[in-house]
């Protein structure tokens, strides 16, 4: 199972994601009451929380993680890891009483999907970052990741790794090809076609459907698409709406067509060949999930360095032969075809790890849903999916 596919739908964390949605003034946090004394010179620790199965790991032993452990031997930095993110809005709910009250959370380093780090930088609950002392960052950071109108300039967040949701579908049994999202809407999939229940997960693709530039989505775009779905869960052609389920659900036959993760496809192609992911001829969403420093973190200093390694090119190139996300530096794709390893050589060529500029060209990341308009497009959107 990938990291990805672990999100569930959203409203598990209704009343995190209720204070976060209407931007609660009390809970801002002023630039200057941001950060904390930084014991990075002389504490030579860092707290990293991230998901599970997102990081490499050791064939032989499951806890050793060698790019992290490279981190720490060559700068001395010891990193206590933990694998603590299973979900955007439990996750919320956890830290956001230490950050609305002015307390450490007691991590340095934390990763969260864009969507969730468009509301922790809009309630200034997490620390910019100087890019000068991250030479690696500055230098391989993919350009069509750099600006998010979340983040401008990527101040407060560096992408862990992306991804693109798009469409998969088994081939084979379908006995067609897919190429555009209204694909999904022929007769010959009535009651086989699953969609994602997360209104942050699933919302861009089916705007892009319908020919809307996601960067710049209106009220009316949202409302069409739930109309639109709303007649097609009422005439069951969409089966039903769903989590990491999809991934079981595909292997088995049981649906010809879905919106997925691009990562989770490569590891089901792993076992069945005929699963084809496609971005639609519309376009689909491109996604990250980000780090960032949280106010008053104890190791400021420590956690930039960490994220830096991360973007060495060979580094990030030993991350993405484990986690089969896009790699967030293109640089990368290189280490990887240089690579005396044939399997490892492939993944350089493989467009859901880097895409090439055709599949660039469909790809963009959509604006997000601003404190203003979320509990009220949650409600509804959560109305139809049936949570």
């Amino acid at each position: 199972m990938s990291r990805r596919s672990l999100l569930r739908a959203l409203g598990a964390g209704a009343a995190g994601a209720t204070l976060a949605g209407c931007g609660v003034p009390a809970a801002f946090v002023e630039p200057g009451d941001r950060a904390g004394h930084d014991s990075s010179a002389t504490d030579h620790t860092l707290h990293f929380a991230n998901w599970p199965l997102y990081i490499d790991t050791d064939d032989d032993n499951e806890s050793k993680r060698p790019t992290l452990d490279a981190f720490s031997k060559r700068t001395g930095i010891s990193v206590t890891y933990t694998e603590e993110i299973n979900d955007n809005d439990e996750f919320f709910g956890k830290i956001s009483p230490a950050l609305m009250n002015h307390q450490q959370t007691g991590r340095d380093l934390i990763v969260i999907s864009d969507w969730m780090a468009a509301r922790f930088v809009r309630l200034g609950w997490v620390q910019e970052m100087d890019r000068a002392k991250q030479p690696n960052v500055a230098k391989y950071l993919d350009p069509q990741l750099r600006s998010p109108a979340f983040d401008e300039g990527r101040r407060h967040s560096v992408p862990w790794q992306s991804g693109i949701t798009g469409i998969a579908y088994n081939r084979k049994r379908l006995g067609r090809e897919i190429r555009s999202t209204g694909d999904l809407w022929a007769d010959d999939l009535r009651g086989r076609v699953t969609l994602l229940s997360g209104l942050d997960e699933s919302f861009a693709l089916l705007m892009q459907g319908n020919g809307v530039d996601i960067t710049r989505w209106t009220s009316d775009d949202f409302h069409a698409i739930c109309e639109q779905t709303e007649r097609r869960v009422r005439s069951k052609h969409i089966r039903r709406f769903t989590g990491n389920d999809y991934i079981k659900d595909l292997a088995t036959g049981d649906v010809l067509a879905c919106q997925a993760y691009s990562g989770d496809v490569i590891q089901l192609q792993a076992d069945n060949p005929d699963i084809e992911f496609v971005v639609p001829e519309e376009g689909a969403e491109l996604w990250a999930e980000s780090l960032m420093i949280p106010n008053l973190a104890r190791h400021k200093r420590n956690a930039e360095r960490l994220i830096d390694h991360y973007y060495d090119p060979e580094v990030a190139a030993e991350l993405a032969t484990w986690v089969n996300y896009v790699c967030p530096v293109p640089a990368a794709r290189d280490v990887l075809a240089s690579s005396k390893d044939e399997e490892t050589a492939a993944l350089a060529e493989d467009p859901l790890i880097f895409p090439d500029d055709t599949m660039r060209q469909r790809l963009a990341i959509a604006r997000d849903i601003t404190s203003e308009e979320r509990m009220d497009f949650a409600k509804k959107w959560n109305s139809i999916v049936g949570l």
